[in-house]
């Protein structure tokens, strides 16, 4: 144990920082996974939990391909908490120095035993939409940990200070409500849409097509917003601009998507897509957000300062 705990990191080195994109990676992957299984009808594909039925923990062959690949997804879920475990002890004895990094870990990695019984519940509860909702709810909000999480590996815990003007960070975390709007109202639209996970899945019972209407709205109002914040950082040189160009790339993806499988009849793969982006979203989202900042050398500037080209801009 000694020599284990010795090998664990003591400064941000190259394992950490390939644990904190694994684990990112890793968390919209599940999301993937966890989108076949719906996609395909597998939701139920193991009928109880935590074992897949009530004799055996794994699948068995005459559960068929529902029950493969509703056991793979369980079975990528624990790899998932391995990721956890990892990125955890990759910042554990950091925790003094680093308390930012600790407390991320810690807290995304508490999300994937919720995350398992949520799971969990909603088998037991016949794939209710509403829990296979908030099911998708927490998957996005752990990417926006691990997000946050791999930003603050690469900038470490400094003072930092405004980087845009106030009135672009107005605009920025208004986008951001938009992006979450939007993203909560497309559970709601594919909670009472055809892909319940089970063809004796319950329904919320709104008319999809009506959602299907009301979701475009936030949609491309996120367009406008993140227009708007590409152009000013590219005019004004901003450190944003990188995120505010794949921002729009990742929503013209969404809508793009969107509209195809709403004219074609909601295909199961472009479901798939669309919610995979859904989290990509979050993540670029997340991660503009981040870089509304930028570190400030306290050798040179005096608590409280603002740089002038921002005080010009307010």
């Amino acid at each position: 144990m000694k020599r284990i705990a010795e090998w664990l990191p003591t400064t941000i080195d190259r394992r950490v920082r390939v644990i904190a994109w694994i684990y990112l990676a890793a968390q919209i992957l599940l999301v993937g996974t966890g989108g076949l299984v719906r996609l395909t009808s597998s939701g139920l594909g193991c009928p109880t939990w935590p074992t897949c039925t009530a004799d055996s923990v794994v699948n068995t062959p005459e559960m068929g391909i529902h029950g493969f690949i509703e056991f793979g997804n369980r079975l990528l879920g624990v790899a998932l908490g391995l990721v956890a475990v990892a990125a955890f002890f990759a910042v554990l004895r950091m925790r003094r120095q680093r308390p930012d990094l600790f407390w991320l870990a810690l807290l995304a990695g508490l999300g994937i035993p919720a995350q398992a019984v949520i799971g969990g519940i909603s088998v037991l509860m016949q794939l209710n939409p509403y829990v296979v909702g908030f099911h998708f709810v927490i998957s996005a909000a752990l990417v926006v940990l691990c997000t946050i999480f791999v930003h603050r590996v690469y900038t470490g815990r400094v003072r930092r200070a405004p980087a845009v003007p106030r009135w672009y960070r107005a605009i920025a975390w208004s986008t951001s409500v938009v992006v979450a709007l939007t993203i909560l109202v497309g559970i709601l639209t594919t909670g009472s849409g055809p892909h319940a996970g089970d063809a004796d899945a319950p329904r919320i019972g709104l008319d999809p097509e009506f959602l299907q209407r009301i979701h475009s709205w936030p949609a491309y109002l996120t367009v406008v917003l993140t227009l708007v914040l590409m152009v000013t950082a590219v005019s004004r040189g901003l450190q944003t601009r990188g995120w505010a160009m794949l921002l729009l790339l990742v929503e013209a993806m969404q809508v793009g998507v969107g509209l195809i499988q709403a004219n074609t009849g909601l295909p199961a793969g472009l479901v798939g897509i669309h919610m995979v982006l859904s989290c990509v979203l979050a993540a670029v989202m997340t991660a503009l957000l981040l870089h509304l900042t930028a570190p400030v050398d306290t050798r040179t500037v005096s608590p409280g300062a603002v740089p002038a080209d921002l005080v010009a801009n307010r």
